[in-house]
């Protein structure tokens, strides 16, 4: 799959970088930090992935077989990708990557998933936030996601953090982002 053809005219900034702490709606310490390439890591995102409810896989991913769950997470805990999980504890209960469109530098593609048990205390805003500052620190400057046009919760969010629909031709949502260059601000 490829991005929009076209991306906002207007440049998104100021989004918190990691790693960061915040308290979900539910009173939850939820820590946000990046993927440290660490087994114990990949072994704590596939039990999420593991107890991820099947009827919220979206687009065929998470994967639901272990075999291919494995391989999929492989490609998306690649080097190129950028990966912030969300922690309740010792369990990753949330996850965003940024998947870079065909091995360019950009733009890449956003994909979030959160647990359902922690679902709607507004995790997934916290994570796409610190993905997108996360991502801008490195040198992304446009993001976009695709999402089922009747999922609304998923398009207020979108729109919330910025995204715009730049094609809503099919039964999917794209959306799309642009961010401002945070590579020289920061290092």
């Amino acid at each position: 799959m490829t991005g929009p053809e076209r991306y906002p005219d207007d440049h998104t900034d100021g989004f918190p970088s990691p790693p960061r702490t915040v308290e979900d709606a539910e009173g939850r310490t939820i820590e946000l930090r990046v993927y440290d390439g660490s087994d114990a890591e990949r072994e704590a995102l596939q039990a999420m992935y593991e107890a991820f409810d099947p009827a919220d896989r979206a687009q065929g991913i998470p994967p639901s077989r272990p075999s291919k769950l494995r391989g999929w997470l492989d490609r998306i805990l690649d080097e190129d990708c950028f990966n912030v999980f969300a922690w309740d504890g010792d369990d990753v209960v949330g996850h965003v990557t940024l998947v870079p469109e065909n091995g360019t530098e950009s733009p890449y593609e956003l994909a979030i998933f959160v647990l359902q048990s922690h679902q709607g205390a507004g995790i997934g805003t916290a994570l796409i936030e610190t993905a997108l500052g996360y991502g801008a620190e490195q040198g992304i400057t446009q993001v976009w996601l695709t999402v089922e046009r009747w999922n609304r919760a998923a398009v207020g969010l979108y729109e919330k953090i910025g995204f715009e629909t730049t094609d809503a031709e099919s039964f999917e949502l794209e959306m799309a982002i642009r961010l401002d260059d945070q590579t020289e601000s920061t290092g």
